[in-house]
Parts: C-alpha cells; sequence; structure tokens
C-alpha cells in the first residue's frame, strides 16, 4: 500500500513541565509512521503529556485513533495526558466516537 503524503505533521517537544505532543495542519492517515514514533518518544519521557491541537485544521478518524491510544498507553503507565484543543477540531471527533469525558481539557485547568 502507498503511503499519501500528508499536509500535516506530528511534534513532540520535552520540557521541565513534560512532553508536548503539537498537531500541525491535517491529521490522517498519511501520518501513520510519525505517528507512532511520536507516541513512543512521547511516553518515553517523565512527565505529563499534553496534545496540543491549536494548530490542527483537520483531524481524521486515525488522527482520533492516535490520540486516543497515546491516552490509553500514558494512563496505563501512570502519565498524565491533557488535550488542549482550542478551535474544538479535534475534541469534536472525540465526542463522536464517545471518548470526549476521558480526556482532561488543559485549558480548564487554566480556567479553574
Amino acid at each position: 500500500m502507498t503511503e499519501v503524503a500528508s499536509a500535516g505533521s506530528i511534534r513532540v517537544k520535552h520540557g521541565p513541565q513534560g512532553t508536548v505532543v503539537s498537531l500541525v495542519g491535517e491529521i490522517d492517515a498519511g501520518l501513520r509512521g510519525e505517528a507512532s514514533e511520536s507516541m513512543s518518544v512521547a511516553l518515553a519521557a517523565d512527565g505529563p503529556v499534553l496534545v496540543d491541537a491549536s494548530r490542527a485544521t483537520f483531524v481524521d478518524s486515525s488522527g482520533i485513533a492516535f490520540v486516543m491510544q497515546l491516552h490509553r498507553a500514558g494512563s496505563e503507565s501512570g502519565i498524565d495526558v491533557t488535550l488542549r484543543d482550542p478551535n474544538r477540531v479535534l475534541r469534536f471527533g472525540l465526542e463522536i466516537v464517545g471518548y470526549s469525558e476521558q480526556l482532561r481539557d488543559a485549558d480548564a485547568d487554566l480556567v479553574g
């Protein structure tokens, strides 16, 4: 099967407060390989993981599955995984599949 180039990327950055997994542009099946590598890198570090979807313009089912798998793997390892999605690009898809309540909203922590 030929993998189609995606117009997006998944970036992982480690810092003193934890790890940020940034979803940028179109998050789709073209990023499968990048998603697998990003998940391994993100979960290998110490501290919490923030999935930042503030620069995502589109997230398909494979992108939703990536975030769900990252959250589940983090939970099993005792790693806190939260979501920042001010444009609700990803949150909407998570709501459709019934997973929205599982993933805590990082922006709510800033307000409350």
